[in-house]
C-alpha cells in the first residue's frame, strides 16, 4: 500500500513586514484582554510573540493558539500540526492584533516574528 502524504500548508514569511490594517481604529498598540477570564485569540498571540521576540514562526504561534484552544499537551503537537497545516490556515495578517490591536508584525531572515506598535 502506498502512503499517502498530506500537502503541507504555511503561514510563514520572510523578510516581511505586516502593517496594522488600514481600517483599524487602534491608534497605538494596545495589549488585547481576555474575555471573560478566557483567553482571546488576540491575547494568546500577543502573549506568545511579545514575551518571545524573534522566537517563534508564524506556524507556531497558529499552532499553538490552536493547542491552547484545544487543550492538547506537548505530545500531541507533532500530530496536530500535521493535520492543521495540512489545509490552508489564515496568516497573521488576517489576525486582530494587525486587524483591531494596533500591531504591525516583523518577520525576519529566519520567518521569526516580533510585534511592533
Amino acid at each position: 500500500m502506498k502512503e499517502q502524504r498530506l500537502k503541507v500548508h504555511t503561514t510563514n514569511y520572510i523578510n516581511t513586514f505586516i502593517l496594522v490594517a488600514d481600517d483599524s481604529k487602534a491608534f497605538v498598540g494596545a495589549v488585547p484582554p481576555d474575555k471573560d477570564n478566557i483567553k482571546s485569540t488576540a491575547s494568546i498571540q500577543f502573549e506568545l510573540i511579545s514575551n518571545n521576540p524573534y522566537k517563534y514562526v508564524s506556524d507556531d504561534v497558529v499552532l499553538m493558539v490552536h493547542a491552547y484552544r484545544n487543550d492538547l499537551i506537548a505530545e500531541e503537537y507533532e500530530k496536530a500540526r500535521a493535520e492543521l497545516f495540512s489545509k490552508g490556515q489564515a496568516c497573521l495578517r488576517s489576525s486582530p492584533l494587525t486587524k483591531r490591536y494596533g500591531w504591525g508584525i516583523h518577520f525576519n531572515q529566519e520567518g521569526k516574528i516580533a510585534l511592533y506598535g
